[in-house]
């Protein structure tokens, strides 16, 4: 503060003696205390304390515009700008005006008044003129297209920045009319960008752009008595033929800011504009900017895109359509309500270079930009979508084009006609009538591609267009389609040949069959559709193959409201046909299963269609599946994916026998409880010897729970084939309580981009990743997964739930002999006594032992643990006898007297 006031006093006092000092010495006291000056600007971080500021910005203005126009005026153009460049040297006399120059950048930061006072004294004029001399006349003696000196770089820096600072000002634009030297640099920009110098175009453009912002009408009047835009314009189209794309668009980008920018004041730049091919030269310019490689020229190619943008809001009266609404439209739109306050289009000329552009290149980078401005001027204005679209059909007429763009401006173009739906809520059914026709033609497969998954999307939106493409005649074509396909593929079978546009073909059949499983869902007339053009035959050619199985079993899913049995008896008999390798294949046929068993209406048609002989059928082909080590065919596949399956099996029986007394009457007169744990007990890790051994002593036992915990800990280290044991006689314990259907311990596979690894043996870090997968049952699932099955909180209830398939506790009982592996006696005989104790917390409620009465439990009981039941100094003896006891005492069956 000191430092500033002691300046202070020191300029009051050059301000007394100044009048008397000859011009010599006054501009060296000054240049003295700018010295003084600028060095307490710099230790002082830029902060200016200084009273008489104004005084001293005119002071130093004046003396900066005389050396200017002293070392300028009178001179040819070549000349001064060779004395104009000696001018601004920082060594010698120069060293003064440099000093000069660098004190105005100081003060032209400091105050909107400090500025109008530099302003007012003729700088504006004089740099403008500095400026048109640098642009246009490259000295000779560097060349034009080289680089600069590290003192010129830093001098024409300082230059741009003050003139930055000062023509955004309206006042300093109105000062360089007087000069008669701004439309002839606007002009040269337009005719010398080829022979001017290159260390000047960037900074004269940008000086340029901010005098643009900065328009009055006294300016533009100006500009405009001096054909400055239509000079500009002819001179373009002269440069469009000869420079490179991206210095055009460059150049041209400097005069259409003037037009854009003038327009909110005056439409008279726009207009003369207009008159002389403006907008024929803006398309011949970004023709030519196909050929340039990707991002070169991007920041001026974009520029005049956006300014073309916004020109298509420049007009004078609006544009009204009347509403031509095509029905039937989506419930919530409203055509009244689309008005909003927003820029709407007023000029369809600007808006025809855009819709050219884009029906003429096939530029990746042109193309996507053109759609990208489409998308904001839609953003602008709701309205401004059916304005353009009832005029000049833009997005109608480049759906007759996009098969041939590259494939990124496809997808982003099919995106922009699925905003129409999505965010507009307006059924556009001319255009939807114009994709059909490509998706018919299908002259490039990656585009009806993007087609169909912008209807797919469409279709997932609202129901509507399950009817509005089916009267389109779309549904017929996609199944006339599927046919042809799925024909070919019958054909092919086992003659496999790589193709390389098999991928594509086959992206292509499977989204043809999400759209129908699309349209086809919730809608029983066109179920009905597909049903009559006998697509039923074909469709199971489709479950072969696992990119197409999830869509084909969404329909087969709609075909089962029609008809149950049908259903039925395709996916049955598609699960007994399956090879034993086909893993994935019975587990995805087996999950579409369940969904449909979810309908009580589905169990009868389950039960005549031989499901649960079909479904115990997969488990006697899977006989020593589980062994350890995997043998056969089994090998290939992992265990913890062939516990899953048995998983499948047993919980699509549960949920056939669901609340259904027919279904179980059924299951249990014919022996098929007997069946399953026949199977079972087949699969590999149940033991073969059906001797009870010798008892061993038992210190320390585990009760079943702790068995199942360690079961499903991978830290334990309990042998393979107990692990996979104890887990099925869980899945037979839910099943028991009737739960097993709303269990879900494995995670949902992806069957579209399923890893090839799932195929083969899978390796010790896989076996552990997919065993973390099988999650424990204490762990509730999402309220979701229960679907229709009931209450979830009743199945967490372990003790003291009620007993609901009791041919489930018979299995249990028929494996427990089988819970023996020679070198494991101690752990053997642990887990059947902590399986007898579980099966009898299962009995001993009233209502269980009710349920048990006549499922033939005692009888299994004597029969398959007999050696066990009457020897007193067997372990299992206690708690069987308890079991037996608990039966007994509700009732005896004849067979058990026997």
């Amino acid at each position: 503060t000191l430092q500033w006031e002691t300046l202070g006093r020191q300029f009051v006092e050059y301000e007394q003696v100044a009048p008397f000092l000859i011009p010599e010495e006054q501009h060296r006291r000054l240049l003295d205390f700018l010295l003084l000056f600028l060095k307490a600007w710099e230790v002082s971080a830029g902060v200016i304390v200084f009273p008489n500021i104004q005084l001293l910005a005119s002071e130093v203005s004046k003396l900066l515009t005389k050396e200017i126009e002293r070392n300028l005026n009178g001179k040819p153009a070549e000349e001064a700008r060779l004395a104009l460049d000696q001018l601004l040297q920082q060594k010698g006399e120069a060293k003064d005006v440099h000093l000069l120059l660098k004190a105005v950048y100081v003060l032209s930061q400091t105050d909107l008044r400090t500025m109008w006072t530099m302003i007012g004294s003729g700088l504006p004029a004089a740099l403008m003129q500095c400026l048109y001399l640098f642009f246009a006349f490259p000295l000779k003696g560097k060349s034009h297209d080289g680089g600069t000196s590290e003192d010129d770089t830093q001098t024409q820096e300082i230059l741009v920045k003050i003139m930055l600072n000062m023509y955004k000002e309206e006042q300093a634009v109105e000062e360089l009319l007087a000069a008669d030297k701004l439309q002839s640099l606007i002009i040269a920009t337009a005719s010398l960008w080829d022979q001017c110098s290159h260390s000047w175009k960037v900074p004269t453009g940008r000086v340029l752009k901010t005098i643009s912002k900065a328009q009055t009408k006294t300016s533009i009047v100006y500009l405009q008595a001096a054909d400055c835009i239509k000079i500009a314009a002819q001179n373009l189209f002269k440069l469009a033929d000869t420079l490179p794309a991206c210095d055009v668009c460059e150049a041209a980008s400097i005069v259409l800011c003037f037009v854009k920018d003038s327009y909110p004041i005056s439409s008279a730049l726009l207009m003369e504009f207009e008159n002389n091919g403006g907008y024929q030269l803006l398309l011949k310019i970004l023709l030519r900017c196909q050929s340039l490689e990707q991002n070169e020229g991007d920041p001026y190619l974009d520029e005049i895109l956006d300014m073309l943008t916004c020109l298509t809001t420049c007009g004078k009266t609006e544009l009204k359509v009347s509403g031509n609404i095509v029905n039937p439209q989506l419930p919530h739109f409203d055509f009244e309500r689309t008005w909003s306050s927003g820029m709407t289009v007023k000029n369809l000329q600007a808006f025809q270079v855009l819709q050219s552009i884009f029906q003429k290149s096939n530029d990746q980078h042109l193309c996507r930009r053109i759609l990208t401005a489409i998308c904001t001027i839609w953003a602008w204005n709701t309205m401004n979508f059916f304005v353009l679209e009832w005029t000049l059909q833009p997005i109608s007429q480049f759906t007759d084009v996009i098969h041939l763009k590259p494939h990124p401006v496809q997808v982003q173009f099919f995106r922009l006609v699925e905003s129409i739906v999505l965010e507009l809520s307006y059924v556009p059914h001319e255009i939807l009538k114009k994709v059909q026709h490509l998706i018919k033609e299908n002259t490039v497969p990656f585009c009806t591609l993007t087609a169909l998954r912008c209807l797919l999307s469409m279709t997932e939106k609202d129901v509507l267009f399950s009817d509005i493409f089916r009267d389109s005649g779309l549904l017929g074509l996609l199944l006339a389609y599927l046919r042809k396909q799925a024909k070919i593929l019958r054909k092919s079978a086992g003659t496999h040949l790589p193709d390389p546009e098999e991928g594509i073909e086959k992206e292509l059949n499977a989204m043809m069959l999400k759209m129908v499983a699309a349209l086809t869902a919730g809608s029983v007339r066109n179920t009905v559709v597909l049903k009559d053009y006998g697509m039923v035959p074909y469709l199971k050619i489709f479950l072969d193959d696992e990119c197409y199985r999830s869509a084909t079993l969404s329909i087969l899913e709609q075909l089962s409201v029609l008809n149950y049995e049908e259903y039925m008896s395709i996916i049955i008999g598609a699960l007994c046909s399956s090879t034993q390798g086909e893993l994935h294949l019975k587990l995805d046929l087996l999950k579409s299963l369940l969904r449909i068993l979810e309908s009580p209406k589905s169990h009868s048609a389950f039960r005549t269609c031989s499901g649960f002989h079909g479904l115990l059928s997969l488990l006697s082909d899977m006989e020593g599946a589980l062994q350890d080590p995997p043998s056969g065919l089994w090998s290939a596949v992992g265990q913890n994916c062939i516990l899953e399956l048995v998983f499948y099996i047993l919980k699509g029986i549960t949920a056939a026998l669901h609340l259904d007394f027919v279904n179980s009457n059924f299951f249990q007169r014919n022996g098929l409880f007997e069946k399953m744990a026949e199977d079972l007990g087949s699969l590999g890790c149940f033991g073969t010897q059906r001797e009870w051994q010798i008892p061993l002593s038992l210190e320390n036992t585990r009760t079943f729970e702790e068995f199942l915990d360690a079961a499903f800990c991978i830290s334990e280290p309990f042998p393979m084939w107990l692990k996979n044991c104890i887990r099925i006689l869980n899945f037979l314990d839910h099943m028991a309580k009737g739960t097993l259907h709303q269990e879900n311990y494995f995670k949902e596979r992806r069957p579209e981009i399923r890893e090839t690894s799932r195929d083969v043996q899978e390796g010790p870090q896989a076996q552990e990743e997919h065993f973390i997968a099988f999650q424990r049952p204490g762990n509730k699932l999402p309220i979701s997964a229960y679907r229709l099955w009931g209450n979830p909180e009743d199945k967490w209830e372990m003790k003291d739930c009620s007993i609901v398939h009791p041919g489930a506790v018979c299995v249990m009982v028929r494996l427990l002999p089988k819970l023996y592996k020679e070198g494991h006696a101690q752990l053997s005989q642990e887990i059947q006594c902590a399986l007898v104790d579980h099966i009898l917390s299962l009995v001993k409620s009233e209502k269980s032992r009710q349920v048990m009465c006549g499922s033939g439990l005692l009888s299994t009981i004597i029969t398959s643990c007999q050696d066990a039941f009457c020897s007193q100094n067997h372990p299992l003896h206690v708690p069987l006898t308890r079991v037996f006891e608990k039966l007994a005492s509700q009732a005896i069956e004849p067979d058990v007297l026997r």
